[in-house]
């Protein structure tokens, strides 16, 4: 998912917002001569992610820093646990310190939250997938981590999959509408998913002949009768109220999907330094 351009321009623009001009501290502190070595250590369990986007803020800096990692994205990680070992010129390990901890920090902590879900589901078939609520500018490396973390994705963009809304089908006048309309422009290579907050509406796309079907904001019980009334005709995914101590009733219900938006918006960052 992260091709090498895409982290390059993303890390260059990073490195030019906190860079700036230069770096009064370390420019005033150090010489082109200094040299320095460091560890990257976890302070906390996890699942480690940001492995290449780390060491590019790194190598854009210096050619000369020399990076020697013992754990690969996705791997589980235990507190006190030596991630990596750092060393080249002191000037820009200090000057990119803050921007490569900044993307792990916050890469991990997706990885880790996603796992927690995934974890949380056990042996039932249920996936838990990603939501369009993430930062903007970050998404890519956001959506990454949650696959790191041993989530799936849902739609990458608005140009992914038509997914109709309610307000798609308030300003079409019926969920009927909007499919047909839908069906008469979009290229066949797209699929259609209709959320639905009543069973009544769940019949009505399946009447439609769409691919998924959204459960969104139902309880335990009235899920469980969409998923027989969908019977397989489509892919059923579940929304709303997912969280650690819910997603795993959830997932009994025998649903195929269930998205959220925590294991993205509500992550916290793991805790990871770079000690001397």
């Amino acid at each position: 998912m992260l091709n090498k351009f895409f982290i390059e321009e993303h890390v260059r623009n990073a490195l030019n917002e906190d860079i700036g001009f230069g770096d009064i501290t370390t420019d005033a502190l150090t010489t082109e001569n200094d040299k320095m070595s460091c560890s990257l250590n976890t302070r906390a369990d996890g699942i480690f992610c940001g492995k290449d986007v780390f060491e590019m803020v790194f190598k854009m800096l210096s050619p000369d820093i020399n990076i020697k990692f013992y754990f690969s994205d996705g791997d589980s990680i235990a507190s006190g646990d030596k991630i990596a070992d750092i060393e080249g010129p002191a000037r820009y390990i200090l000057m990119g310190e803050r921007t490569a901890l900044n993307y792990i920090q916050r890469m991990s902590g997706i990885a880790t939250e996603t796992n927690k879900y995934q974890k949380a589901i056990g042996n039932y078939k249920a996936k838990i997938v990603d939501t369009r609520k993430t930062t903007p500018g970050f998404r890519a490396f956001e959506k990454y981590s949650v696959k790191m973390g041993g989530g799936s994705l849902h739609r990458f963009n608005l140009a992914d999959c038509a997914m109709i809304k309610d307000n798609h089908i308030k300003f079409s006048g019926s969920l009927t509408n909007a499919v047909n309309k839908l069906k008469q422009n979009i290229s066949h290579a797209h699929k259609i998913e209709v959320e639905c907050d009543t069973l009544e509406q769940v019949q009505e796309a399946l009447n439609c002949g769409v691919d998924i079907i959204m459960l969104d904001n139902m309880n335990i019980d009235t899920m469980r009768e969409g998923v027989k009334l969908v019977d397989g005709k489509a892919v059923v995914e579940a929304s709303g109220n997912v969280n650690l101590s819910t997603v795993r009733e959830i997932a009994s219900t025998g649903v195929d999907i269930i998205s959220s938006s925590a294991i993205v918006a509500k992550a916290p960052t793991l805790d990871i330094g770079l000690d001397m």
